[in-house]
């Protein structure tokens, strides 16, 4: 005889799930912030590195421009990995790699040895979008992923914010060569950490399902949907990288705002971005239109970004504006993550989250280059309006990415005979 299930225990059944959900988002969150805390490993020292080794700007720019390079292509291959594999192991030895990177760097003495960092760093860095993706999708509850995907984003602007003070504190503390020893005990610890709870991020091998594509482990790069998607993560990621990279000089260039007061915008970017990553966290969780809760999130943001670059709003309110476009961005990137779930075919998660990711580390790779040129030739307010005219681009990519995957997904729905 079967027994329905008590309310209390459907609900102590309810109250397992959530925390097991809880433990596997909170576990991802933590390596994904130890991820983006490895993006600043060499550019915070850039200073000390200049005066200990003699070394120019564009030296030191190269450094970074490995760092992309091999993640890059890295996150590009990883997914094949990962789906024959299982994600597991390759966390584990993306923190690895980290560990080795930071001990390297303690020890360096020449710039072939930062170079080695550069490129070590990029190859731990390469695993983690597909890893912690595939972990995601098959760990965590479907009604609870749009928050999972929030506190996914959420963690790795907590990485980015946690380095400058970890590196400065440390250094002024320990010196450089040892804030690089704390580094690789800090992540030997994440290491501890995971290794602890192996079980909750444990994830199956899926069979392959590509149906009107062939069964070859790169038939899903003849979708066309992926190729939307990573469009989409190219042009969103370049403008991330002028904000990045120039709206201090630009700040500084065209209403004259102390350095320090241009920092802090950037910093109050971050803080808005963060904010509408734990709003678009309840909207993906909520809405089944993922792509155009990106197209108008990155409209918004585009808009935003354009009125700083016309130089009509002063020195304060250009500062506000550009803090603004940063929580309007923001409220799209679980949405987005939503978008690629969607996007993505049965037991090919890792191949496409690491093609689709290899979107952002060329986006920032380029971004300086093109945007680079206009900042030599003093068009300050063109790079803003550029770079809002590249995110409006990544708009009609996003609305490409659903329109695409509706197609695919009436074609799979439709009987046989009709699909056919």
């Amino acid at each position: 005889m079967t027994v329905a299930p008590t309310v209390s225990s459907t609900s102590a059944l309810a109250a397992v799930a959530w925390r097991q959900d809880a433990k596997v988002i909170g576990l991802i969150g933590l390596a994904h912030a130890s991820s983006h805390f490895g993006h600043l490993l060499l550019p915070l020292l850039f200073p000390v590195f200049a005066k200990e080794f003699g070394l120019s700007f564009s030296a030191l720019g190269l450094l970074m421009t490995v760092f992309f390079v091999v993640s890059g292509i890295g996150q590009a291959t990883s997914g094949f990995v990962v789906d024959r594999l299982g994600a597991r192991p390759m966390l584990f030895m993306a923190l690895g790699l980290f560990i080795f990177a930071c001990l390297l760097a303690s020890a360096a003495t020449s710039y072939a040895a930062l170079i080695a960092v550069a490129a070590l760093a990029g190859a731990a860095n390469a695993t983690f979008h597909p890893v912690d993706f595939t972990i995601l999708n098959q760990r965590v509850s479907a009604p609870r992923l749009g928050y999972a995907f929030s506190a996914h984003g959420l963690t790795g602007n907590l990485g980015w914010a946690v380095a400058p003070v970890f590196f400065a504190g440390m250094g002024a503390l320990l010196g450089w060569r040892h804030a690089y020893l704390a580094a690789a005990a800090m992540y030997g610890a994440v290491l501890l950490v995971l290794l602890a709870n192996r079980k909750l991020l444990h994830t199956e091998v899926v069979a392959r399902d590509l149906k009107a594509h062939s069964d070859h482990a790169l038939a899903f790069m003849r979708l066309p949907v992926v190729w939307w998607c990573f469009a989409f993560f190219f042009l969103s990621t370049m403008t991330m990288a002028v904000v990045q990279g120039f709206a201090v000089s630009i700040l500084k260039a065209m209403h004259g705002v102390s350095f320090e007061s241009a920092t802090l915008t950037i910093t109050a970017y971050m803080v808005c971005a963060a904010a509408g990553v734990l709003v678009g966290g309840v909207v993906a969780a909520r809405t089944s239109s993922s792509d155009r809760v990106v197209a108008w999130a990155m409209g918004a943001g585009a808009v935003l970004l354009a009125l700083c670059g016309t130089g009509w709003l002063g020195a304060n309110g250009t500062m506000a504006v550009l803090a603004g476009t940063g929580f309007a961005i923001g409220i799209g990137g679980p949405s987005r993550d939503m978008m690629i779930k969607k996007a993505t075919p049965q037991g090919a998660t890792g191949r496409v989250y690491g093609l689709v990711y290899s979107g952002l580390d060329t986006g920032f790779a380029v971004s300086p280059l093109l945007f680079g040129a206009f900042m030599d030739r003093g068009w300050y307010g063109a790079t803003l309006l550029g770079a809002a005219a590249v995110l409006m681009l990544s708009v009609a990519a996003a609305l490409g990415v659903g329109q695409k995957t509706a197609r695919a997904q009436a074609v799979a729905h439709q009987p046989p005979d009709k699909a056919s």
